[in-house]
Parts: structure tokens; sequence; C-alpha cells
């Protein structure tokens, strides 16, 4: 590319197996306008047709489309295509992503290039997340859609997109290539920490497909289970997920019994001072995450705008936060999930005797 044509804008998107979502994908972004783009697929050693598809298909695209190929592993793989990108800024993606606005990209960009205007160049961006149903999305993934656009810890995940300048990546990045899953959530808080997120003017869909393959509340049990261990630091005790988690293209109905049992093993044969501290410092990531529940009742009351809440949550900010951060406090959500563990991890066992 000669100087005038160089990408403003590098979109990583990784894929493994995605066949049946990647030509729709490259339709959905060729609808993007005013926007000096590249796009990098960034395969894992696919096995089925879906590279040669997506190859076919760039040769009517608007903007030009390269396919880098490696192991597998999502984080190596958005790694390998922050590596080869042109652009100053990139954009990592899902390849299940779509967005209603065809100017997303372009108030994105202009969005984030106001946020950083003033030299404060530690700035990334993420889209607010809608999941793309027929009709209106059912209660539950409105609530995940309202809390992903929340600038609290935990609520930002690469199905939001991440739109980052090279430079800030550089020094926040990359993704951490050791960890079984759960790349996007350590660095969206290494960004969180290190600078901040804005929550950018245009929305992002995403399919609802894992949910539905895999049964929402399976599926939303491991990602709590997952969260606490990672908030933790102990995101390593779960090493069975490294094993036996399964790409989309393959999820069937989740099974917790093969990733609990494992789990609740190791836990046991922690020494009992590292288990005690275990136990206290889950107690206080639950008491931590309290707010969800006001914040899930101002959404039924229309309490939710863009990035906040409503009046539940602004006392519970005020108020409920100091009453819920003591001693006491952590001792009875140290308890309560004690109990819901076990009773969870009974279950799961049983069910997969069945």
């Amino acid at each position: 590319m000669s100087f005038e044509e160089r990408p403003e804008l590098s979109v990583v998107v990784p894929v493994y197996n995605e066949a049946a979502s990647i030509v729709p994908f490259l339709r959905a972004m060729s609808d993007q306008r005013q926007v000096r783009m590249e796009l990098i697929i960034s395969d894992g050693g696919s096995g089925d047709d879906g590279i040669a598809a997506a190859q076919r298909a760039g040769e009517g695209l608007p903007f030009p489309l390269r396919v880098i190929r490696g192991a597998r592993g999502r984080a190596g793989q958005l790694n390998r295509g922050a590596d080869a990108a042109l652009a100053p800024t990139l954009l990592f993606l899902h390849v299940d992503s779509s967005f209603p606005d065809s100017l997303a990209f372009r108030r994105a960009l202009d969005a984030l290039a106001a946020a950083t205007g003033s030299g404060n160049t530690s700035v990334a961006g993420h889209f607010a997340l809608e999941f793309h149903f027929d009709g209106p999305p059912p209660l539950p993934y409105r609530f995940y859609g309202a809390k992903a656009r929340l600038d609290r810890p935990g609520c930002t995940h690469g199905d939001q997109g991440f739109l980052i300048g090279a430079d800030f990546f550089s020094r926040v990045g990359p993704f951490d290539a050791t960890l079984p899953l759960m790349e996007d959530t350590f660095l969206a808080e290494r960004v969180r920490s290190t600078g901040s997120w804005l929550l950018l003017p245009a929305r992002i869909r995403t399919s609802p497909r894992r949910f539905l393959s895999e049964g929402l509340l399976p599926r939303q049990t491991l990602n709590a289970i997952l969260s606490n261990l990672a908030a933790i630091g102990q995101l390593g005790l779960i090493e069975e997920l490294r094993r036996s988690y399964v790409s989309q293209h393959a999820a069937q109905r989740l099974k917790l019994g093969p990733f609990l049992a494992p789990l609740k093993a190791s836990i046991a044969a922690l020494p009992h001072g590292e288990r005690v501290r275990f136990w206290h410092n889950t107690g206080g990531f639950v008491a931590g995450n309290a707010w969800q529940i006001p914040f899930f009742i101002d959404l039924l009351f229309g309490g939710v705008s863009d990035g906040r809440g409503g009046k539940f949550l602004e006392c519970h900010d005020r108020w409920q936060e100091r009453l819920l951060n003591n001693g006491v406090a952590r001792r009875a959500a140290t308890l309560l999930v004690w109990v819901w563990f076990q009773v969870v991890t009974l279950n799961a066992s049983w069910y997969c005797r069945r």
C-alpha cells in the first residue's frame, strides 16, 4: 500500500472451524463506510472450508483481507494478528459480531481520537453490546448487555470488541497465551488499571449461540465460577478447561461435572490455610458483586441507560456497599457460596451419572 492507502484500522478476528460464520461476517464488515481498514483473519488450524470460503469472498471485498495461520489458541491468534497489523489502531472482534450502523467504525475511531486528543493515549474503547435475536432479547440477555456497558471490573469482555491504539496495546498487551481462556478479561482489566475504557457511540451485535447450544444456566454457572477464580488468582485450579473446552462449532449441552469435579478435588488438595484463604477471597468476590442485584432491579423498572444504572444501583453504591464491606458480611458470603458450591457440584455429579 502507498502511504495514502495505508489503513487507519486493522480488524483482527481469530477463527477456528467457523465455516458457517465467516462469510456472513465478511459481508457484515463490508457494510462499514468512511473508514480505511484491513481485515486480518487469524486462523488456528481450521479443518473445515471456512478459510477457503473467506479467501474466495475476499476478492469482492472493499478492503484488503489477509489470512495468517498458526497454532490454535485464541490469545496467540489475537497476538499474531496484532503483530501483522499495518494500522495505528487495532480492533479485536469475534467472528459472530455484526453492526447495525454502517458508520460504527467511523464513529468509534472519531470517539477514540477525541478521547486521546489531549495526549492521554491510555484509552481503549468497547462497543455497547446487544444479543442478536429475531425479536426482543429475553430478559437475561438484556441484563448481560446492559451490564457490559458499565465501567466496572469484570464487565468488559471480548464480545464487545476492543478498539485500542497499537502503541497502547504494546504497553498493556499482549493477550496472555498461558491462560486456558478469559485472555480478553485479563487484558480488559490491565487496560482499566493502566488507563481507562471508553464506551463507544455504536452498538455491536453478538450471537447468543454458545448460550443456546450449551444452555444458559450451566454456561452462566461456569462463567461465574471462572470469573471468581480469575479475580482471586486461582484460574489454574481448573486446568481441565484447557483439555476439554470446545470451540463453538462443536459446542453442545454443557455438562458441569467434568469441570467441577476436578475443581472440587483441587480445592480439597490445597493446604488448610490456603484453602481457608481461597474461600474467604471467594466470599469477598461474591460480596463485591452484590451490586448486580440492584442493577437488575433497575433494569426491570427501566432505570438503566448506556453505561449507567438507576436509583437502586446508586443507593447500593452510596450506602449498601459500605454495609457489605466488613468481616461479618464477607464471612456470611463465604458460607453461602461454600454451601452453593457443594450443592452445584453434587447436582452436576448426579446428572453425569444419569
